[in-house]
């Protein structure tokens, strides 16, 4: 049997949505021979996610000392087993096929090395709202993703979409140590790295709530944004350079 690890990170604020996600998981067909596990991280204490999930053997709950998104992801990350590795912000919820469609491109193509898929947002009210812009279905070749980002300073795909394999978020230490942002870090590390691919059928609904990480004034603009964005950027073409054969070639 081949594992697929759902890797879900959560705070307080966060954990009356997990049934609405657990929910999502159990719903999902995969194909003959895969499995899933839910490796749960509780970022710091009295969290308790176990007192709002079934007793199911699937879903594995640690905890860690408190230290937000990034860190409790890739504690995650260290507990989990499977060749693939899919992420599950506590509050959001899958689609139905998410995760055969993610095994199905990755198990098709050796070459690809990450998916994405289109996502829509779940409001307050329950309604869904979809988002214009998203790339053509299938290979997003190697940079692409860091190009967009470039250019735009926002990911080209959802990074709270992400499917990749084990040895390529091995290779970049798990998430990256921000307070916020760390999925597109990775994301834009990955895709220097590996091609990816755009599943265009919807993956994921995006809960909208107030008390959600991307709530908070400092995450889209002012000078710990200003510092996140360039250590992204650094990163990714620090990678590119390396990739080319370029790294450490020429004196600055």
């Amino acid at each position: 049997m081949t594992t697929i690890s759902v890797l879900t990170a959560v705070h307080e604020g966060a954990r009356p949505f997990l049934p609405a996600a657990y929910a999502s998981l159990i719903a999902q067909e995969l194909p003959p021979g895969w499995s899933w596990e839910w490796c749960i991280q509780e970022d710091g204490p009295h969290v308790s996610a176990k007192d709002v999930l079934p007793n199911d053997p699937g879903i594995h709950i640690g905890s860690s000392r408190k230290g937000g998104p990034a860190v409790t992801r890739t504690m995650a990350f260290a507990r989990s087993t499977g060749s693939l590795i899919k992420v599950l912000d506590a509050d959001d919820e899958l689609t139905a096929g998410a995760l055969a469609r993610d095994i199905a491109v990755l198990s098709t193509d050796t070459s690809v090395g990450w998916t994405t898929s289109r996502v829509v947002d779940l409001m307050p009210d329950g309604s869904l709202l979809g988002f214009e812009g998203d790339p053509a279905p299938g290979v997003l070749p190697q940079g692409a993703v860091l190009s967009h980002w470039s250019a735009h300073r926002r990911p080209q795909v959802h990074p709270a979409t992400l499917c990749a394999r084990r040895d390529l978020v091995t290779l970049l230490g798990g998430w990256m140590a921000l307070p916020a942002s760390e999925d597109t870090g990775l994301l834009t590390a990955l895709s220097v790295l590996a091609k990816g691919y755009f599943i265009p059928e919807t993956g994921l609904r995006y809960r909208k709530h107030e008390a959600q990480s991307t709530a908070h004034p400092d995450h889209s603009s002012g000078e710990e944004w200003e510092a996140r964005m360039h250590l992204i950027k650094e990163r990714a073409e620090a990678l590119t350079g390396f990739v080319k054969g370029e790294f450490m070639n020429s004196p600055k």
